[in-house]
């Protein structure tokens, strides 16, 4: 991701404004979002407020601004060359480029009109929502003192999943824990993270090296080293290191919030009541009143009301503190492909046919060991916010997760 800000001088690297600006208005009224409403930038007096947030949409259709592709960066900026830099920060790094004012496409150095171009670092501390903030307020702000804003790069940036793909991931990712759990097996590291997706955002359980054999005889349980990923760890495993096949029901139901909020399972950068997704949205699932306080708002209410009801309630089940009370893994894809069923499914899934879940006959359940599954052409990983486009082209392999001591 990107922004592309014009100017006809050189740039103060350490706030890496250029000047001067010329006028440039968005015809759309502008909401200001609350963390930022006491900012010295709402000292013009034709700027109005609305305590309505815009969509990111909303935001980048704005016609003032071009929608620049990543090639159309590299070349203004030679590839981003180390002597075109113009200074570093948090965020990312400051490129001099060269675009024609006419039609906005790359120019040799030296000809054209002269812009910054902002490069946001994948680890920096500018994140989606702090870019498109920026672009929100520059691509409607206008000031001789305020950085010129002439467009932004997407390319690579989160592009939410939709209801009826959510649906289909998670059914994917059920039907590979039922088999294992038929085949007595407990994965131990059940994650977002270890879901890989092919084309057709088929899911596929990848990473099984802390994968165990169930309890056998008149066992109830295995009992290990405590090993997995904090935030999908379930509670009775972390305090006494007894593994079942309900440890995984437990991490399940935690995956399936993370699909309904958005949000990781483990976010150490909210405020601490927040911070663990189960234990924050446990007071919310199962309650119609309640529900759309952790529903994602990137799907812009595009979801079924009642069928994001029945989801979070088998997530309520699934993350039940009692191991006794959850469901077994049958029982979770037997709901879901109910779920999937049910009418109020089909309308939202009309912008992607192909992608919208399809319950399996129980006398076709039985699948293929993903240990002999044939690696797909493009997998991708599955994470949390979902974010995974469509369109993308990589292939991103699994990351190894900290391990819960």
């Amino acid at each position: 991701m990107g922004n592309c800000f014009g100017s006809s001088r050189r740039v103060d690297a350490s706030q890496t404004t250029v000047g001067p600006s010329k006028q440039s208005t968005c015809n759309s009224q502008y909401t200001v979002p609350s963390s930022l409403v006491d900012s010295s930038v709402f000292s013009d007096k034709s700027f109005e407020t609305n305590p309505t947030p815009r969509s990111e949409w909303e935001i980048l259709s704005c016609p003032n601004l071009k929608a620049f592709t990543f090639i159309d960066l590299r070349n203004a900026t030679r590839n981003f060359r180390s002597d075109n830099l113009l200074g570093e920060g948090g965020f990312g790094y400051v490129y001099k480029g060269w675009l024609d004012e006419q039609t906005l496409t790359a120019t040799k150095p030296g000809s054209g009109m002269i812009v910054a171009v902002k490069k946001l670092k994948p680890e920096g501390f500018q994140g989606h929502k702090e870019w498109l903030t920026e672009v929100d307020y520059l691509g409607q702000l206008d000031h001789e003192n305020l950085v010129k804003l002439v467009g932004y790069c997407s390319e690579g940036g989160p592009q939410p999943l939709s209801w009826a793909l959510r649906m289909k991931v998670a059914l994917g990712a059920a039907r590979g824990l039922s088999f294992l759990h038929d085949s007595q097996v407990i994965f131990r590291d059940f994650k977002a993270s270890n879901i890989l997706l092919d084309g057709e955002f088929n899911a596929k359980l990848s990473d099984f090296g802390l994968a165990r054999a169930g309890p056998t005889g008149d066992k109830t349980h295995v009992s290990t080293q405590v090993v997995g990923t904090q935030g999908y760890a379930a509670p009775e495993y972390i305090a006494t290191g007894r593994l079942t096949l309900r440890c995984d029901i437990y991490s399940f139901g935690v995956f399936l919030i993370e699909l309904l909020s958005g949000r990781r399972a483990l976010d150490k950068s909210r405020s601490v009541p927040e911070q663990n997704l189960a234990d924050w949205a446990r007071p919310h699932l199962g309650d119609k009143r309640k529900l759309y306080k952790i529903m994602d708002a990137k799907l812009e209410g595009h979801y079924p009301k009642k069928g994001a009801h029945a989801v979070s309630t088998l997530a309520m089940v699934c993350t039940k503190t009692d191991a006794r009370q959850r469901p077994t893994m049958p029982a979770v894809l037997d709901t879901l492909e109910q779920i999937a069923a049910a009418k109020y499914s089909a309308k939202y899934s009309h912008s992607n046919p192909e992608a919208a879940p399809t319950p399996v006959p129980k006398a076709h359940r039985q699948l293929r060991s993903p240990l002999n599954l044939t690696p797909v052409a493009s997998p991708r990983q599955l994470r949390i916010p979902v974010s995974m486009s469509p369109k993308s082209s990589t292939s991103p392999l699994p990351l190894l997760s900290p391990r819960v001591h």
